[in-house]
């Protein structure tokens, strides 16, 4: 049974910073593409960035673009989202996602082959 766990997650004040991990144990990781998605209260779960198994391309929505970076280190079997500046309405669970697939992971509309368990953020003063 192939496992994603999150870390990383917490209250942050309002042009802070986080940054997030993804890791897991238990199969091939650099075989996938890695995508994070987040879920903030009432609103449906929307993918945030992706990026390839070799981590040389990266996707990410708009609504994060220029303060968010995805990265990944396969040789620990772990992939980082770094939250910059951050914003009230950046407050929602993340959650990491495996992918077999390039094109349905930087596409940012498919849900992934694997889901993590999730890791709050809080973004306020």
């Amino acid at each position: 049974q192939l496992q994603l766990v999150e870390s990383g997650g917490g209250l942050v004040q309002p042009g802070g910073s986080l940054r997030l991990s993804c890791t897991t144990s238990g199969f091939t990781w650099d075989y996938y593409c890695i995508a994070w998605f987040r879920q903030a209260p009432g609103k449906e779960r929307e993918a945030i960035s992706c990026i390839n198994n070799s981590g040389d391309s990266t996707n990410y929505a708009d609504s994060v673009k220029g303060r968010f970076t995805i990265s990944r280190l396969n040789a620990k079997n772990t992939a980082f989202l770094q939250m910059n500046s951050l914003k009230p309405e950046d407050t929602g669970v993340y959650y990491c996602g495996a992918f077999r697939s390039w094109n349905f992971c930087a596409g940012l509309r498919s849900p992934p082959d694997y889901w993590g368990q999730g890791t709050q953020v809080t973004v306020s003063s």
